[in-house]
Order: C-alpha cells, then sequence, then structure tokens
C-alpha cells in the first residue's frame, strides 16, 4: 500500500522567503532610507555665518506705497550674513511669501508659515546660492528680492 508522502519542500521555500523578505525590509529601513534622507553635506561656516542679516518691515508698511522691507534688495553672503532674519516692526501681521515655490537644500522651503505678528521675526539660513523674490501675502503690494551669493574671498 502507498502512503502519501508531503515535501518539506514548500514549508522550507515559504519560510526562506519571508526571512529574505524580512532581511530586506529591515535594511531599507535601518540603512538606505535613513541614508537617503539625511541632509547634504554643508560647510560648517555657511551653517554658523559670521554675523546675522535683519531684514524690517517697516512701520506703516501696510500703506500702500511706503517702503516695505529694509533693506529692500540686498545680497547676502554665504559663510558671512546668511542667516537672514525678517523683523514685523509694523503695526499689522504680514508674512515671508515666495513669488515661486523655492527651497534650500539644507534649509528646506522658504516662506513664513503662517503671520508674523507685530514684534515677530522669522529667521531662514541660506546654504546655497540664489535669488527669490518675496511678498506679503495679505499685502500684495509689498514686495522685496534677496540674493544670495558665495563670499569672493
Amino acid at each position: 500500500m502507498d502512503t502519501p508522502t508531503s515535501s518539506h519542500a514548500y514549508g522550507i521555500g515559504m519560510l526562506a522567503l519571508i526571512i529574505g523578505m524580512s532581511a530586506t525590509v529591515v535594511f531599507y529601513t535601518s540603512f538606505y532610507l535613513p541614508e537617503s534622507l539625511a541632509k547634504p553635506s554643508v560647510a560648517e561656516h555657511i551653517l554658523n555665518p559670521e554675523d546675522e542679516f535683519i531684514i524690517e518691515i517697516v512701520p506703516g508698511a501696510v500703506i500702500e506705497g511706503n517702503e516695505n522691507y529694509v533693506p529692500n534688495k540686498p545680497t547676502v553672503l554665504l559663510g558671512f550674513t546668511n542667516k537672514v532674519i525678517w523683523q514685523n516692526n509694523d503695526d499689522t501681521a504680514h508674512t515671508v511669501t515666495p513669488d515661486h515655490r523655492q527651497s534650500d537644500v539644507y534649509s528646506g522651503d522658504f516662506g513664513s508659515t503662517g503671520v508674523l505678528k507685530p514684534g515677530d521675526t522669522y529667521e531662514f539660513l541660506f546654504t546655497e546660492e540664489q535669488v527669490i523674490s518675496y511678498h506679503c501675502q495679505p499685502h500684495p503690494w509689498m514686495t522685496g528680492t534677496i540674493t544670495v551669493e558665495k563670499s569672493r574671498f
């Protein structure tokens, strides 16, 4: 009489597949994913500039035709003044909103999240050369441009 024989090969194959998939998931989440999401390497002097650059939203800036941001079209240098701070010295809330989506490889998306109430500040660390045009969302006549350049020295 013949007795049916069962092969353990199917069970061993499934076990090997599960172990292989588990090892792949562990490798991906432990090594590959964190490496791919890591911030780029940026020189220390750029991450810690010598000075801050302050742009004031002047009192009365909400009035069309008044100066909006002082200085209005600054140039900042990487490693020296690339940490830029917008100070709202006006009596009205404002925003710092890019005209077109702008992003810095290290600092991320440019632009204030929400409004800057009177006395509030918004700061951004630029780590690469770029030119950004921006405005105040509720007051579109308030415009500014900032140019970020490499130092010549």
